[in-house]
C-alpha cells in the first residue's frame, strides 16, 4: 500500500489534554527522586555485555524498552535473547517515583509530545536501552526448536550493552537487500515460524493500515500507513515473550495476566456471512487468522472485511489472580495465555509481572510488594487504557476536522468500510469518517460530499453522493 500524507496547518492539541486531564510535567519530589535513581545506577551481579543486542524502535525514540540478539542453535533451532529495560532496579517501591505511575498508568501518546509514564530521566536516559550504554535489564533466553516450538526458557536480571538503535524502515530495507544486521539477521526467519505457529492455533493478526499525525516543519500531516513486515516479526518476539512469561505465572500459580475472550461464535458466523459479498475467499476448515493473512489490505473489500473483524476481539482487560489459573486466562488474538512484560517504561503492569517471572522461575518468594498491588492493576490499567485510546482518537479525529475545515461542499472518492454504522475512508486525504446516505454497501467505492468538518468538535460527517 502506497503511503498517502496530506499537510495540515498549526493545530494545538493542548484543549485535549485538558479534557483528558493528562499531566504536565512531574512534581518535584517525583523529579527529584528520579535524578537521585539515575545517579546511582544499579549493578546486577550477572554481566551479559557479550551479547550484540539491538533495539527497533520508531528513528525518534527514546524510550527503548526492548533490545534482542537471535541466533541459530547447532541443532538447527534457534536462541531468542530478548533484554527488557529493568525498571524496578530503578524505582523504589512506594518512594515518589512509583506513587506517580500508578496514577499515571502508562504513556499517553499526542503527535505533538508524549506524557510519560517515568520522568524522562528514567525513561528516555537512565533506564532506556540506548546503544552503547552498559544498562540492566531482565534478559529473557528463549530457546525455540526448527519449527518456533518453545523448549526452554530462563529469565535473570543481567548487565547489557545495546551495539545498534535500529529503526523499522532501515531494519525492512536491509532484510529486503539481504543485508540485515546479526543481531535481527534471524528475525524473518523466527517472525514467519511465530506465525506460522499462531495461525495454526488460532491465532488472529489483523494487518490494518494506521491513521498517523506527524509534524511537518510549522504544521502536521495526516498519513496512512501500511504496517512493514518487520514490524509484524518484531511483535512476535514480545508475543513469544509475553507467552513464556504468562506460562512462568500460570504454572507458579501467581500472576496478572492480558485477557481476551475467544471470538464468539456468533461473531464468526456473521463475518463468515459478509467473506462472499466482499469477495473474500474462506475455505472450508481454515480458521479466521488464516483467512485474514491471505488479504491485501489496500483492497477495498478486503479493508472492509478487515474493520468488520475487529469486532472479534473486544474484551481486552486485565486479570490478577492467586492460586488456579481462571478458566477464561487466555487471550482470544494470541490464541494461548498471555502477559504483558516487555515495555515497563511505557506500562505500569509490566513492571510487576515481571517481578513475578523472575521469583517464581528463581524458586523464591515473589516479593510483598508486588503481591499486593496485583490485584490492584487491572482496573488501573483498564482505565488508562481508556485514556490512551481516547488520546489517539482524538487527536486523529482533531487533525481530520482542521485538515478539511475549508472542504465542505467538496465531492471525495471513498470506499465503504463498513455499512451500519455507515463509515467511509477516503482515498486522499487519509480520512475515516460517519457516512449518511441510504444504499450504502461495505467493501464498495463510492463517491462522497463533506457535510461538515468541526474542529471545536473534533467532527467530520460525509453524505453518499448519489
Amino acid at each position: 500500500m502506497a503511503l498517502r500524507r496530506v499537510r495540515a496547518p498549526h493545530i494545538d492539541f493542548d484543549a485535549l489534554r485538558r479534557e483528558l486531564k493528562l499531566a504536565d510535567g512531574f512534581p518535584a519530589a517525583v523529579q527529584e527522586e528520579a535524578e537521585q535513581s539515575a545517579a546511582n545506577p544499579p549493578r546486577p551481579l550477572v554481566d551479559r555485555t557479550d551479547i550484540p543486542f539491538a533495539t527497533i524502535d520508531p528513528p525518534t525514540s527514546r524510550d527503548l524498552d526492548q533490545a534482542m540478539c537471535l541466533q541459530r542453535r547447532p541443532d538447527g533451532g534457534y536462541r531468542v535473547h530478548y533484554a527488557i529495560a529493568d525498571v524496578a532496579s530503578w524505582v523504589l517501591p512506594a518512594g515518589a517515583v512509583d506513587v506517580e505511575t500508578w496514577g499515571r498508568g502508562q504513556t499517553v501518546y499526542l503527535p505533538d509530545g508524549k506524557v510519560p509514564l517515568h520522568p524522562k530521566v528514567l525513561s528516555e536516559g537512565a533506564a532506556s536501552l540506548l546503544p552503547d550504554r552498559d544498562r540492566p535489564a531482565v534478559v529473557w533466553t528463549i530457546d525455540l526448536d526448527s519449527d518456533g516450538a518453545t523448549v526452554a526458557v530462563e529469565v535473570e536480571r543481567a548487565l547489557v550493552r545495546s551495539r545498534a538503535k535500529l529503526d523499522y524502515e532501515r531494519v525492512q530495507s536491509d532484510v529486503d537487500a539481504g543485508q540485515a544486521a546479526e543481531p535481527v539477521a534471524l528475525l524473518p526467519e523466527i517472525g514467519k515460524l511465530l506465525i506460522e505457529r499462531g495461525l495454526s492455533r488460532g491465532a488472529i493478526n489483523l494487518p490494518i493500515p494506521d491513521q498517523e499525525v506527524e509534524r511537518d516543519g510549522d504544521g502536521w500531516r495526516l498519513w496512512l500507513r501500511a504496517p512493514l513486515a518487520v514490524e509484524e516479526y518484531n511483535a512476535q518476539i514480545s508475543l513469544l515473550t509475553g507467552v513464556s512469561a504468562a506460562k512462568i505465572m500460570i504454572d507458579g500459580r501467581l500472576g496478572l495476566l492480558r485477557t481476551m475472550p475467544a471470538p464468539q461464535p456468533e461473531a464468526v458466523a456473521k463475518l463468515r456471512s459478509a467473506a462472499p459479498v466482499l469477495g473474500v475467499l474462506w475455505p472450508e476448515g481454515v480458521q479466521v487468522g488464516g483467512v485474514i493473512a491471505t488479504l491485501d489490505p489496500a483492497d477495498p473489500r478486503a479493508a472492509a472485511f478487515l474493520d468488520q473483524a475487529v469486532e472479534l476481539m473486544r474484551g481486552a482487560g486485565y486479570r490478577a489472580f492467586e492460586g488456579q489459573a481462571p478458566a477464561d486466562a487466555g487471550h482470544g488474538a494470541v490464541a494461548a495465555p498471555y502477559a504483558h512484560v516487555t515495555a515497563p517504561l511505557r506500562r505500569l503492569a509490566d513492571r510487576y509481572a515481571t517481578e513475578v517471572c523472575l521469583a517464581l522461575h528463581s524458586g523464591v518468594e515473589v516479593p510483598e510488594w508486588v503481591r499486593q498491588a496485583l490485584p490492584k492493576l487491572p482496573e488501573v490499567m483498564s482505565s488508562t487504557d481508556r485514556v490512551a485510546s481516547a488520546a489517539e482518537r482524538g487527536a486523529v479525529h482533531l487533525v481530520e476536522a482542521v485538515l478539511l475545515e475549508g472542504r465542505v461542499g467538496e465531492v471525495f472518492d471513498a470506499a465503504v468500510l463498513d455499512a451500519d454504522p455507515a463509515v467511509v475512508v477516503l482515498d486522499d486525504p487519509a480520512v475515516q469518517a460517519r457516512c449518511e446516505g441510504d444504499g450504502l454497501v461495505a467493501g464498495t467505492r463510492v463517491r462522497v460530499r463533506l457535510v461538515e468538518a468541526d474542529p471545536t468538535r473534533r467532527k467530520v460527517v460525509f453524505h453518499l453522493v448519489p
